[in-house]
Formats: structure tokens, C-alpha cells, sequence
């Protein structure tokens, strides 16, 4: 793939890291190729036109125009390529992302709400369960809703703007917004999805390689809009589970829910934050 992703880098688009982003890569890669060909043969084919359609040479009008069948096969052509990279290549793997998702037991879960103009999150701590949500509970110390009177949630793990996750395992997001739409997006994952209130959109990927990649909104939810970034750390099985032990530890001793730095004063509306199934 490095050796054919010359427009997508000339473009400015982060290395892949994510398990399907290779897919990704090959049709903007091929589709970038196709337009630039594209225009570069009407850019040939208007020039022609101009030159032999000239008034010097044809000072009067033909009125029975091109008789040759050359450009409904050419036409014909660009709607047959379009035709395969849409439904041969985009919906496939659309669809795979949206309806194969990894069993629950392989994938980490990750619960992940927006707000103008960061993002929380909300993992499982060292149990494995999250605690219990409610909305009436949310506060600017407390975005998820967390009970803190719930056992489950002592050791959870609430992190602003800071997301990690082990590599080689799959990720499943669950997203929804506090106020406005947002869109979670992760270039360097190639994948996005859209954060609405009131609902719980799911999202998955698969990090393959290890390091630190910008979250951003990719969706403009007012003036702060360009500053609501983020960061995915992508760790070594071994630095996540110390991770996640230092975060549960520190989180049971300041008493949960442990929401980071302090956050604008917002109201969030009552859907924003429902709890999620299981919960």
C-alpha cells in the first residue's frame, strides 16, 4: 500500500493504522487516480473542441453534430468504473463496518460522549463492568452520570480528551453528545461516526500499530469548533494494563466518578446522556 498511496500523502493524510484502513487507502487512492484522469482527458477533450470547432474553420454551423458513437462508449465507461467502485468496493466494506461487528467478549467497549467542545471518556475499570448511569447524576464533575453509590463503577475509569486503548484488540465505541452533534473522528484509524444526543451510535475498529493519534470532531458544532481534539494512545498490551491499573487505583481514591480537569458549565438535555443497554 506505501507504494501506491502517492496522492493520499501528497494530500496529507496520516499513515494508516487500523486493521481495515488499508481497504480505505486503496479507494481514495484509486478514486484520486480516477478523477485526476478524468479531468485530464475532458481538460484534452474541451481543448480539441475548441481548436477543431473553431469559427475560422467552420463558419457555419453543422447542425447534424458528432455522429461517431466514441463518447456514449466513453460515458458509458465512466458510469461502469463508478459503478464497481460503488457497489464492488464501497457498500461491501461500509457494510461490513456497520454489521459485522467482533463478539463482545473479544472487543473492548468504550463509551464516549461529546460536548462543546472536548470528549470523555468512559471505560470499564480492572471488573470488567461499568457502573450504572443516570442522567439526573450529571454534573461538571461527573459527565458520565455515574451512581457513585453503584460497587461496579468505583474502579471505572473516566478520562478527558485522553483515550487508550491496547493494540491488536478491537474497539468498540458507544457515542452520544451532551448538547449538539459532534462526529468522533480518528484519521489515523480511518474512521468516523457521528455523535448524536439522545442516542447511542456504535463504532468499531482494530489498532494495528502502536502510538499516539489525534481524535478530532469532524462535524462544526459552533465557534470552539476547531479546537475539540483529543488523543487515542494505541499501547502495548502490558502499558495498557498498567495503565488502566494506575488510573482505577487513582480513580477509587478520589471516589468515583474521577472526570480529569474541569469542564465548562454546560446543561446537558435529559436524552443526551441516557444510560446505555447494560449500563
Amino acid at each position: 500500500m506505501s507504494n501506491l498511496a502517492l496522492i493520499n500523502e501528497f494530500l496529507g493524510q496520516p499513515a494508516n493504522a487500523s486493521s481495515h484502513g488499508y481497504q480505505i487507502d486503496h479507494i481514495l487512492e484509486f478514486c484520486h487516480w480516477f478523477m485526476g484522469a478524468l479531468f485530464l482527458g475532458w481538460s484534452a477533450f474541451f481543448i480539441f473542441v475548441l481548436i477543431r470547432f473553431r469559427r475560422g474553420r467552420h463558419p457555419v454551423a453543422d447542425h447534424h453534430g458528432v455522429t461517431s458513437g466514441i463518447s456514449t462508449h466513453l460515458e458509458f465507461s465512466v458510469v461502469l468504473i463508478e459503478a464497481v467502485l460503488l457497489l464492488g468496493f464501497a457498500i461491501p466494506l461500509w457494510a461490513k463496518r456497520v454489521n459485522q461487528f467482533p463478539p463482545g467478549k473479544e472487543a473492548l467497549l468504550v463509551h464516549v460522549i461529546g460536548q462543546q467542545f472536548s470528549w470523555n471518556f468512559h471505560l470499564p475499570g480492572p471488573d470488567g463492568q461499568f457502573g450504572r448511569r443516570d442522567v439526573s447524576l450529571v454534573s461538571n464533575s461527573n459527565p458520565m452520570g455515574l451512581d457513585p453509590n453503584d460497587p461496579a463503577g468505583k474502579d471505572d475509569i473516566v478520562t478527558l480528551g485522553e483515550l487508550h486503548v491496547p493494540v491488536d484488540r478491537p474497539v468498540i465505541t458507544e457515542l452520544s453528545s451532551r448538547d449538539v452533534i459532534h462526529d468522533f473522528c480518528l484519521p489515523g484509524m480511518r474512521i468516523a461516526a457521528d455523535a448524536i444526543p439522545g442516542s447511542l451510535i456504535p463504532m468499531w475498529f482494530t489498532p494495528i500499530k502502536t502510538g499516539t493519534y489525534e481524535v478530532v470532531c469532524g462535524q462544526l458544532c459552533g465557534l470552539g469548533h476547531s479546537g475539540m481534539k483529543g488523543t487515542l494512545v494505541v499501547d502495548t498490551p502490558a502499558d495498557y494494563q498498567s495503565w488502566l491499573k494506575e488510573r482505577a487505583e487513582l480513580a477509587g481514591t478520589q471516589g468515583a466518578p474521577s472526570a480529569g480537569a474541569p469542564q465548562p458549565e454546560t446543561k446537558p438535555p435529559g436524552p443526551a446522556a441516557s444510560p446505555s443497554p447494560g449500563g
